[in-house]
């Protein structure tokens, strides 16, 4: 797994799913239609994304296309590098 995609596991799974076994969040874990996150827990993301990350999400851009999974946050994320 890459660096930038454990930091976001590891801050997903402390923030939105303390007590989970980080072996049941997945590259392909539906994140938005799975319940894990809502339009605030979203937004939190996104906040450290950008933070730890120093690039910016645009507000059309914080969806299910580029959040929905881990894969699809570090496509984002190497999109915007």
């Amino acid at each position: 797994m890459s660096d930038t995609k454990e930091q976001v596991k590891q801050f997903i799974l402390e923030q939105f799913l303390p007590g989970a076994e980080p072996d049941e969040l997945t590259d392909t874990t539906p994140l938005i239609s799975g319940g894990i996150l809502d339009s605030l827990a979203t937004m939190k993301l996104v906040t450290f994304i950008e933070q730890t990350f120093g690039i910016t999400v645009q507000a059309h851009e914080a969806d299910e296309d580029n959040l929905g999974t881990l894969r699809d946050i570090e496509r984002l994320i190497r999109s915007k590098r």
